[in-house]
């Protein structure tokens, strides 16, 4: 049979596309949902690049302009918020990578009495909100006299349950053989652990270090009641001071400013979106 013959026969045998309501239906909404989504930041986009006159008219002529970025800088202390921000993600995500890493590694392979029930009460952690906390961390925080400092709002995030669970999945997922072959060329358990699986580990630990980042980095509510100056407010409570009605109302200038603390959390995520991702599907988490 010729190959212009044996062509018609699979063209003729071949089914024709049908038309499927559902995903047609799922592909609309996904849209749809992702339009509204993306909706509030196009607006501050739009807002924050037009004088004040056009924030709300979406003329596609409207002049451009740079000048909300430049008076939202000037009109508040927001080089300190940002200082104050990164001190506090930063002092946040080393002691979780060291505690968090310490604690999964002897979940995953340590063997002793009662181990499962003290991971369970790790895990337990996952079920209280940081809210239902905050008089009790208050208290704390107060008979220590670390009322209104950046340590007083990292204190009670150090230690997360989240992050232990992560990364014990992840141990567990490392052979044996690695960790025997590695005690026959004389390492130590600490060795091991920073010889084999942590570098195992990096997808993992770069995924978390972005969830952790973008929860301290956008955190309101404790820090807002834990902080009482300039000197220790983090971005969140610092534009939300700018943005209350003492300082009047312009959304022009108000999208600048959030664009600007926003901006370092969307420029992470784009360059690490596939890591971000693929940690999570070795990690087992479905």
């Amino acid at each position: 049979m010729s190959g212009t013959a044996i062509t018609a026969a699979a063209t003729e045998t071949a089914p024709l596309p049908r038309f499927d309501l559902w995903v047609w239906i799922e592909t609309a909404a996904a849209w749809l949902f992702g339009i509204v989504w993306i909706a509030p930041l196009l607006y501050a986009v739009w807002a924050a690049i037009h004088p004040t006159g056009y924030a709300t008219t979406f003329d596609l002529f409207a002049p451009l302009t740079l000048e909300n970025f430049a008076t939202a800088w000037v009109s508040a202390p927001f080089a300190r918020y940002f200082l104050n921000t990164f001190l506090l993600v930063t002092m946040i995500l080393v002691a979780q990578f060291v505690l968090c890493t310490l604690a999964a590694f002897v979940f995953a392979r340590a063997d002793f009495p009662g181990a499962g029930i003290l991971f369970a009460l790790v895990l337990v952690q996952l079920m209280i909100t940081p809210d239902v906390l905050l008089v009790e961390n208050y208290r704390t925080m107060s008979a220590l006299g670390l009322v209104d400092t950046i340590l007083a709002i990292g204190l009670p995030y150090m230690a997360s349950a989240f992050g232990i669970f992560l990364l014990r999945q992840t141990f567990k997922q490392v052979p044996l053989e690695l960790e025997e072959a590695a005690r026959v060329e004389g390492c130590g358990t600490m060795a091991i652990l920073l010889r084999v699986y942590v570098p195992l580990a990096k997808p993992t630990y770069l995924a978390y270090g972005l969830v952790s980042v973008s929860f301290h980095w956008n955190n309101f509510l404790w820090p807002l009641v834990i902080t009482n100056s300039v000197e220790t407010r983090p971005l969140t409570v610092g534009l939300a001071v700018f943005a209350t009605l003492d300082q009047g109302i312009d959304w022009a200038i108000i999208s600048a400013a959030t664009l600007m603390t926003s901006a370092p959390l969307l420029l992470g995520f784009l360059l690490f979106q596939r890591q971000f991702v693929q940690s999570f599907m070795r990690a087992g988490i479905k």
